[in-house]
């Protein structure tokens, strides 16, 4: 059996193993292909029956070009990039990682709300710079510090992720608000479940831990924003495509969003005429939530259990079944 795994970098940049995949076939391992759609694509995957992506895009075309392929092995949890619909259709299993990153994802998402509320890495720089040294007071701040004890926290999408996200905030002893169109015993320990509106008019800060569907696509627009507390908050760790960039930079740039912690947008890597690149308290960074050695090793242990699933004629975690 060939694998061939197109974008590996991201999930193995050197400091875990291919072994389990090198134990189930022949293995190629490419670190990058293409994030956008290329002939290179069915050039390197030739006449692999496991192709093994992250972002690489495998679309119809590729699927018709390689005529040998079986399975398509998703080393994340968003299977956007496979046209998983057509991949049915030619018999082809679509598998991913479903539950790797539960915990990092949700540590990550408290993480950029409190650095937006205590700009640590901005006050560690002036202190290595000098200012504190030559400071006529014992202590300075150069951005408002919030307090989030009491706050109202309001999270899209009270999955797995959610829930943890749901957690922390609990211990902090917040209010956590919660919209899912699919509630849960377990969600009800944790958040209040209330319509979208409702939670854009309570909520001091918004969490965004829900899936890109046609009917979230966009959800954070001009007209929703309009729905929100003035000075609110918005964390963003799912997917960009949620957010209209521009309606989002509008509202950072007139106060109405006080402040947006991303690690996600539209297009990544960001484009450089990006509107959130200039827009007032804006912190970006580059969708790493879930980039921590533990939860990367996760993903490799899921994905080849995943493969040898599908060599047992038992094939797991599908989401084209």
């Amino acid at each position: 059996m060939k694998i061939v795994v197109l974008d590996g970098y991201t999930e193995n940049p050197g400091d875990l193993s291919w072994y389990g995949l090198e134990a189930l076939g022949e293995l190629t391992v490419y670190d990058r292909t293409s994030t956008v759609e290329s002939p290179l694509i069915a050039e390197r995957l030739g006449d692999a029956d496991v192709a093994v992506i992250n972002k690489t895009p495998i679309s119809r075309s590729t699927i018709d070009a390689c005529p040998n392929l079986k399975l398509i092995a998703v080393l994340a949890t968003g299977y956007n990039v496979v046209d998983y619909i057509y991949a049915k259709e030619k018999g082809i299993p679509v598998v991913n990682v479903p539950t790797y990153g539960t915990q990092i994802v949700g540590q990550y998402a408290v993480g950029l709300l409190l650095e937006i509320c205590s700009h640590y890495g901005h006050h560690d720089r002036t202190v290595h710079e000098g200012k504190w040294e030559h400071n006529q007071d014992w202590c300075y701040w150069d951005f408002p510090m919030i307090e989030l004890y009491g706050k109202t926290a309001g999270i899209i999408g009270l999955g797995r992720i959610g829930q943890s996200t749901a957690k922390i905030l609990n211990a902090m002893s917040m209010k956590v608000l919660a919209y899912d169109a699919f509630q849960s015993e377990a969600g009800k320990q944790l958040a209040e479940y209330v319509e979208l509106d409702e939670l854009f008019a309570r909520s001091d800060v918004i969490f965004l831990h829900c899936p890109l569907f046609p009917s979230t696509e966009g959800i954070i627009n001009r007209d929703n924003i309009a729905k929100m507390k003035d000075g609110v908050i918005l964390i963003n760790n799912s997917r960009g495509q949620l957010v209209v960039e521009q309606d989002l930079a509008d509202a950072l740039n007139s106060g109405k969003v006080y402040a947006a912690g991303l690690d996600v947008v539209s297009t990544e890597p960001i484009k450089g005429d990006n509107p959130l690149l200039t827009a007032k308290n804006c912190l970006i960074t580059p969708h790493i939530s879930w980039a921590a050695q533990a939860a990367r090793q996760r993903i490799m242990d899921i994905t080849v259990e995943n493969v040898k699933a599908f060599v047992d004629g038992n094939p797991v975690n599908m989401v084209n079944r």
